[in-house]
């Protein structure tokens, strides 16, 4: 290796070698790897003096870093090894994660599978399993009456009711709307009259590629509808309370690492729950914490959004964030799901946080991590069967803020709770083609198939709170301030309000931790 080419890279990124350590890498065979091992040094200790004691302490992150280029650089990272007295095992202990059972916290449902080639026949077949799922929770509705396969109407004028996946909507010269809908077996026209205008706003909203009932009078060539059933949710027990006194917290859009990451206010949080300078019996009685999506900031989520972090590195946005963590109290279970910042595929359903770079949330005793979207249970004892809450980062909410007519007279986005009654309607978390990137598997795991106690979602940086047919709705609110990105858009983010759920009484209190006219910062 050059000695020349060594001093210019040191000398760009301010890095300083101890005494014997400068030689050491020189007789490295490659110089990328060195620049890749000293920026990672450089990046998980947070200082630009580099030594022997200092690598040999960063010993667990960089031998996950240096099992991941083994067969790359075999000869540098033996000589690593050698060097620092490191182990070629990885000492660090992944706990199980998949189907997890952890103190009265169980996975329920997530997605499990690997990745593969996708082909069109496997979006076939997601979506000919929608269609099935759906079918079953339809075709026991008492509205259908006379229900039949499309391919069997015939051509007399009849009372007709169907079960179909919308296709296509137009309309007509009149001003009618007209559905495409398809079974099995084949396709339909349908016509919604202009003159119903309660039903004819019902099917403008409805989602494209959603399966819903129909029910009219036509034939084989046409149906004039007078019903429109959809799959909606409904808890048949009504609203659940546990017989012991629990507290479950939810947050999420933390964004550690941006420069806009309101630290002051998220310390401010962990102080609360570890019940510093709060007289508060509720505070010790807090059981539960779901961050849901959008732990870190990321890198490259949006255009130059490196001039809005703080830490450049996604290592080090995890393991700061692992700082801030591991200091809330171990009774306190925290659930952790992803979102479109966390550095895992966008397609959804998206897997848990990547160990390559989430390595020290791995590391949290008190952590379990989630798929999203995933149906965690809580609060599970003798004669009571917890909570089911549907965790959902909420990535396709835009494109039902922007598509859906009454939803965009709405301006949702500011109120977020609309859209997922919206979408509880619709039982299902992205009814449409091209409201989320898919990745196809056999089950859909968008499809609200279990209804839920609690639905959580984040994204939208707004919080809110409802019930719809006894299903509790939460939408998180930031701990990122404004960004230039989120008022081109016209967001109006809330920040640092936690809702706070009793479990026993079902009781719900906003907790706020804003420190509003106050300065923020690393």
């Amino acid at each position: 290796m050059l000695k020349e080419e060594m001093i210019c890279y040191c000398s760009e990124e301010k890095i300083l070698l101890d005494n014997g350590l400068s030689d050491f890498f020189l007789s490295m065979n490659s110089l990328n790897f060195v620049k890749s091992f000293l920026g990672k040094v450089k990046a998980y200790s947070h200082k630009n003096f580099i030594t022997f004691e200092l690598i040999v302490s960063l010993k667990n992150q960089l031998l996950i870093f240096l099992k991941l280029l083994e067969n790359e650089f075999p000869e540098d990272i033996q000589r690593i090894y050698d060097k620092f007295n490191f182990s070629k095992e990885k000492t660090f202990q992944k706990k199980e994660f998949i189907n997890p059972s952890f103190s009265n916290v169980k996975v329920l449902s997530g997605y499990s599978g690997e990745g593969k080639i996708m082909e069109v026949k496997d979006f076939v077949n997601l979506f000919r399993a929608r269609y099935t799922e759906f079918k079953k929770i339809l075709e026991n509705s008492p509205e259908l009456e006379g229900l039949v396969a499309i391919n069997k109407i015939s051509n007399d004028k009849q009372k007709i009711s169907i079960i179909g996946m919308i296709s296509s909507k137009s309309v007509t010269k009149n001003q009618n709307l007209v559905l495409e809908v398809e079974d099995f077996t084949g396709k339909i026209k349908i016509i919604f009259s202009k003159e119903k205008e309660e039903l004819y706003s019902l099917a403008e909203d409805a989602a494209l590629d959603s399966v819903l009932g129909f029910s009219g009078f036509g034939n084989k060539e046409i149906l004039f509808a007078n019903k429109l059933i959809f799959p909606e949710v409904f808890l048949d027990g009504g609203r659940k309370k546990s017989p012991l006194e629990e507290y479950a917290l939810f947050l999420g859009d933390v964004h550690f690492g941006s420069k806009n990451f309101l630290e002051k206010d998220f310390l401010k949080f962990i102080n609360y729950l570890n019940g510093n300078n709060v007289e508060d019996s509720e505070v010790k009685k807090i059981k539960y914490l779901f961050i849901v999506g959008d732990l870190i900031t990321g890198i490259g989520n949006y255009p130059n959004q490196e001039k809005d972090l703080k830490l450049v590195d996604l290592e080090a946005q995890f393991e700061r964030v692992a700082s801030f963590l591991s200091k809330i109290r171990k009774d306190i279970k925290i659930i952790i799901t992803p979102g479109n910042h966390d550095c895992v595929r966008l397609m959804e359903p998206q897997p848990i946080l990547n160990e390559k770079f989430a390595w020290p949330i791995y590391e949290l005793e008190n952590v379990i991590v989630a798929e999203n979207p995933s149906m965690i249970n809580i609060g599970a004892m003798q004669d009571f069967e917890g909570f089911n809450v549907l965790v959902y980062h909420g990535f396709s909410f835009p494109y039902y803020a922007n598509n859906i007519p009454s939803l965009m007279k709405e301006r949702v986005m500011n109120s977020p709770e609309k859209i997922m009654k919206y979408l509880l309607l619709h039982r299902h978390l992205a009814p449409t083609h091209g409201s989320v990137q898919y990745f196809p598997s056999p089950k859909d795991y968008h499809l609200i198939s279990k209804v839920p106690d609690f639905f959580v979602s984040g994204h939208t940086h707004k919080s809110g709170v409802n019930y719809v047919k006894d299903v509790l709705l939460i939408s998180v609110s930031s701990w990122e301030s404004m960004t230039p990105y989120q008022e081109k858009f016209g967001n109006t983010p809330d920040h640092c309000k936690v809702p706070m759920i009793n479990l026993k009484t079902r009781a719900v209190k906003i907790l706020d931790f804003e420190t509003k006219g106050e300065v923020n910062g690393h």
